[in-house]
């Protein structure tokens, strides 16, 4: 345990440079006395560590030195095998960098983990696209990125289902969402969120922006995906169920299950059960409820037990 966190001190001084005794410890979650005794065996063992006192103070390697240790574990090779989708680099236009640096990583592996990271690698493959789905078209995704690692504002134009609009945007991030690419930016209104597939055109500028202080697109993320949900959701239909309407809700998505498990009734009689689920608009939810055929019914609202019957009248006189 006690290497382990020599060799990623070191490590961690390599990398983000100097770094104070406080940060070290919180890293490791260990006390600040730990992580004195741990720099001092570092140096004795010959590393070129040392500290430097004062408000800006810290403890640093010398300038010039790095080690060629990786200090990586079996797990931990196996565990990198898993990082990056093929597809989604290639899409960013980083493909053959992906494959360039697998191959640098197993070289710089230790014999006996090389074989465990390459067969991670052939027996585990990522597929993010939805059943039945394509990947979008993102032939704009390369310079959409770029301009995000370069911190360059972006001239786009947008297809919403309002219409195609012009928009002057810093682009902070890219999110894969199941097998969609989405655009986090800055505008003049706060935070946008863009469908990248629906960016019809794009101009790059010159132009740099200022990071945004404290922004973690990861938990801005989290935070729109629920917000839309809540938005999205407009009401709640009351629905009698068979236990095969029941595991068909699962089509309908995770929202759905989640409330019917947790509403739903003991059978009756007949194996129905009283369930409740999540609806949106009333053309929308229609659709959803024909999706079930004869294993549910609609309950409640009113409004969509007479379009659902409407539904099923038309289509009864299709057949018939």
């Amino acid at each position: 345990m006690r290497a382990s966190r020599l060799l990623t001190i070191l490590i961690l001084l390599q990398t983000r440079g100097r770094m104070t005794a406080e940060a070290l410890a919180r890293e490791f979650e260990v006390s600040v006395r730990t992580i004195y005794r741990d720099v001092d065996e570092l140096s004795a063992s010959g590393v070129p560590v040392y500290a430097e006192r004062g408000r800006a103070g810290g403890f640093a390697l010398l300038d010039g030195y790095r080690t060629k240790l990786t200090g990586m574990t079996a797990n931990e090779a196996e565990a990198l095998a898993f990082a990056g989708l093929p597809g989604a680099a290639a899409q960013l236009g980083v493909g053959g960098a992906l494959t360039a640096a697998k191959l640098k990583l197993l070289a710089a592996l230790p014999k006996d983990q090389v074989a465990g990271a390459g067969k991670v690698a052939a027996r585990f493959h990522f597929d993010p696209v939805g059943w039945y789905g394509r990947p979008e078209q993102t032939d704009l995704l390369p310079a959409i990125a770029g301009a995000v690692w370069a911190e360059k504002t972006l001239q786009i134009t947008y297809e919403s289902w309002r219409g195609v609009v012009e928009r002057r945007v810093n682009p902070l991030g890219l999110v894969l969402k199941s097998g969609v690419w989405y655009l986090v930016a800055a505008v003049a209104g706060g935070m946008r969120t863009y469908r990248v597939s629906n960016i019809q055109d794009l101009t790059p500028t010159d132009e740099a922006f200022a990071w945004p202080a404290g922004f973690d697109l990861g938990a801005f993320w989290a935070a729109w995906l629920a917000e839309a949900e809540a938005r999205i959701v407009r009401g709640v239909a009351v629905l009698k169920v068979t236990a095969t309407g029941l595991a068909r809700l699962a089509n309908l998505g995770a929202q759905s299950v989640e409330m019917a498990q947790r509403t739903r009734s003991a059978p009756d009689a007949a194996g129905w059960m009283r369930v409740e689920v999540p609806i949106e608009g009333l053309d929308h939810a229609t659709g959803e409820m024909v999706r079930l055929g004869a294993e549910a019914v609609v309950l409640e609202p009113k409004d969509l037990r007479e379009r659902v019957a409407q539904v099923s009248r038309a289509m009864a006189g299709l057949y018939r």
